[in-house]
């Protein structure tokens, strides 16, 4: 997903330079940064650096996300919220969130506290939808993950001309 924003910044928002501060520490606009205060399990807040242990400051496991009406990643899981599993450090920056969404780019998946992007959609697209967490983690080859099955059917669809 943080690529995928990356080059919607780049090329719909027209943020020349977007990066995520993973590849280049001095970008104009940073779209994806590394998290640098957590809530631990206590509801603590910890703070974090690049230098912090490496497993210290990676979200990890399951975690709840809100999926938002009408959107294709509601419509494929077919619930309002979801788990799925996570292993990053980085997160979409919402300060520049509103400009991003301003150019037509929807966010249809929020953390549990709905601060932080799980799912980004173009719906001018055919099929642009980008994940933070990791579906191939819950995937298997008899109950595939909602978002490849979704991923192939549009593929048919595309390929029959329905699209």
């Amino acid at each position: 997903m943080q690529v995928a924003l990356i080059e919607y910044a780049r090329n719909v928002v027209g943020m020349e330079g977007a990066n995520s501060t993973e590849f280049n520490k001095n970008s104009k606009f940073p779209v994806v940064g590394l998290i640098t205060e957590w809530v631990d399990g206590e509801g603590k807040v910890e703070e974090r650096t690049e230098k912090s242990d490496l497993g210290g400051t990676m979200r990890l496991g399951a975690q709840l996300c809100h999926l938002a009406e009408g959107t294709k990643a509601r419509e494929l899981y077919g619930n309002a919220t979801i788990h799925e599993r996570h292993r990053h450090r980085y997160e979409v920056n919402n300060v520049l969130r509103p400009q991003i969404e301003e150019a037509g780019l929807v966010v249809s998946g929020l953390s549990a506290d709905k601060k932080l992007v799980e799912i980004i959609e173009n719906p001018e697209h055919p099929w642009f939808v980008a994940c933070q967490f990791h579906p191939e983690f819950t995937s298997t080859p008899r109950d595939g993950h909602p978002l490849f099955e979704g991923f192939v059917a549009a593929a048919g669809k595309n390929q029959r001309g329905e699209l």
